[in-house]
């Protein structure tokens, strides 16, 4: 249950008050409340174990309920980890040996628990992409309770409780806990390193950098970059830096590009040619698309709501608070505020500036965008106080008023947004996972094999593992889309060999596309439009026979407010539905599959 901590003695902490046991001047009651000195107001805060149950429970609904947002998800993690797993799974060019730009450490350093529950309990595929989601949400769940333990220990609990709810109930870190992406692994990390620099473990913080950098995404290093501040330039520990910066690379980079290597055939080191890439080329990821400078405002909007302007403005915000509230310095043991929050502002310049902008770039500072949330609603707490209070009791007791319709407001809206997100969205998942009960059921034809084909929907397949067994193959017929699909891994030395018909300018392979007449099963979203590559197949009755059918938000004619958010009845009402349905070819065509 929440409680209030009791005075710590120990006289090096960095929350012992040095002004005696009473708050001496009315000066000081518009500072934070510490943990040291929170019992005194009677304020309560989650201890670390009721946040852990709490957080777990968010993160079980996202492993359980969420849908995969992002194909590379699929067909850069879940396909490769299917074919590490079971021998067969898609490959992107960005697993050719000639180009190399991921990493196989990362898949085995993320599925180890799910190789050995496999190869224990021998569970249907679907129980394994389950429980590797579950495994994910603990692990997130346990990061998230260092962060927040740390954010009270740096910022005060009153603050760190702010933290922890707007985590607990934002869409963002709802989709970004559970997803099979080195974006989301580096956000566990960014947690683990910022908390432990806020403990002043700077090994550690260090450490936990590096591994964000080498093992998930080497830009992820960014976030680093005030840690090395903190230690080069205020403290002067260049020694202990360039030693852990060398144990890091000897622990992790070098096992690293040893696996990789073996793996691809050839010397690689999968982070280089990461930065390469992005970087060096003509090119770069602007293949993919590019979009507006605002396009992560509106995106921190939907995913945090008013808790991510909150963010926006907390360096002025903090700014007011010392110009207009009268207050002690800060402790000297605590980091200046300028230097603590940075990393969530130097992450949002560099990559604001980048023209190609997705989603999941965002992923690694999203604890940071609640922790500076809490710091601007805290900060308003206290000029609040200053100007309309002035005296009393500590301005906590004054501005309660505030806090609640805040957390109330911003729960709320992330809860809607949630609800959103999954009725509106988590088609394709039941679809797929009715191949399981088919199958299951015995409602199958007698084949060898089943070929179920994707069109324009190639994008929202879930992975392999929600093909029921090695029967099954998904099959790409020719749709709108310009662009380079995967293949399939060869089945002989796959990770190893260079795959022809594969390039890295994102450039159509027609070798790619099979005939309609190879496919048993065909999913498709019916939104009552068609074109020459895009017809609508669920009318054509007289060859296809609808087998399962489930309502999906039709973006295209749902005006864009009303389907960012739920609203009961409301919602219902206006929002337009298309239909996801899978399709049974009414003939069956032994021919030879294509895998």
């Amino acid at each position: 249950m929440p409680h209030s901590i009791r005075q710590r003695t120990n006289p090096n902490s960095p929350y012992i008050r040095k002004n005696g046991p009473k708050w001496r001047s009315q000066q000081n009651r518009s500072e934070a409340v510490n943990p040291t000195n929170a019992y005194e107001y009677g304020l309560s805060f989650p201890t670390g174990y009721t946040a852990f149950k709490a957080l777990l429970t968010a993160r079980i609904v996202s492993a359980i309920w969420s849908h995969i947002s992002d194909c590379d998800e699929t067909f850069n993690y879940w396909e490769p980890g299917h074919y590490m797993m079971y021998g067969k799974g898609f490959q992107t060019w960005e697993y050719s040996p000639k180009f190399a730009l991921r990493s196989y450490t990362y898949l085995l350093f993320q599925l180890v628990p799910a190789f050995i529950y496999n190869v224990l309990m021998r569970p249907d595929k679907l129980f394994i992409f389950y429980f590797q989601r579950c495994l994910l949400a603990v692990s997130c769940s346990a990061c998230e309770v260092y962060f927040y333990k740390s954010v009270c220990r740096e910022f005060g609990i009153h603050v760190g409780r702010l933290t922890l709810i707007f985590q607990l109930f934002s869409a963002g870190m709802y989709v970004a806990s559970s997803a099979f992406l080195p974006s989301s692994f580096s956000m566990y990390m960014t947690m683990l390193s910022i908390g432990a620099w806020y403990h002043r473990k700077y090994e550690l913080a260090v450490f936990l950098t590096a591994l964000s950098s080498f093992l998930s995404w080497p830009f992820a290093a960014l976030i680093g970059v005030p840690i090395a501040i903190d230690m080069l330039y205020l403290r002067k520990d260049f020694m202990k830096f360039a030693k852990w910066c060398i144990i890091s690379v000897c622990i992790i980079l070098l096992p690293m590009v040893r696996i990789d290597s073996l793996y691809f055939g050839r010397l690689v080191a999968a982070p280089w040619n990461i930065v390469i890439y992005n970087v060096f080329t003509s090119h770069g990821p602007d293949l993919y698309g590019v979009e507006p400078w605002y396009f992560y405002l509106l995106n921190g909007f939907l995913n945090f709501n008013f808790i991510y302007i909150s963010a926006m403005v907390t360096p002025a915000a903090l700014w007011a608070v010392s110009k207009l509230v009268s207050v002690n310095a800060r402790n000297p043991a605590c980091l200046p505020y300028s230097l603590s929050i940075l990393p969530l502002y130097l992450w949002l310049i560099v990559f604001t500036l980048q023209p190609h902008k997705e989603e999941r770039f965002l992923f690694p500072v999203y604890p940071l965008v609640c922790l500076c949330g809490g710091l601007t609603v805290d900060a308003v707490q206290k000029l609040y106080f200053r100007l309309f209070v002035r005296s009393g009791q500590h301005y906590l007791h004054h501005t309660s008023h505030l806090v609640f319709p805040t957390v109330f407001i911003t729960s709320l809206l992330g809860v809607t947004r949630i609800l959103a997100l999954y009725k509106g969205y988590h088609a394709p998942m039941d679809t797929y996972m009715e191949l399981s009960k088919m199958t299951a059921e015995g409602n199958l034809p007698t084949l060898n094999y089943f070929n179920i084909c994707v069109g324009k929907e190639w994008y929202r397949f879930p992975s392999s593992f929600f093909l029921p067994d090695d029967r099954w193959s998904l099959l790409f017929v020719k749709s709108e889309f310009r662009g380079e699909l995967p293949k399939y891994f060869a089945q002989v030395d796959g990770t190893s060999v260079i795959p022809d018909h594969m390039n890295d300018m994102n450039k159509e392979e027609p070798t790619r596309y099979a005939n309609l007449t190879s496919c048993h099963f065909l999913v498709d979203l019916d939104v009552s439009t068609s074109s020459e590559f895009e017809p609508n197949y669920s009318q054509q009755v007289d060859k296809w026979v609808l087998v399962k059918s489930i309502p999906f938000l039709d973006n295209q004619r749902t005006s864009k407010w009303l389907r960012s958010f739920y609203i009961p009845y409301i919602w219902e009402k206006n929002v337009v539905w298309g239909s996801y349905n899978l399709l049974q070819a009414r003939k069956m065509r032994v021919q030879p599959s294509k895998y």
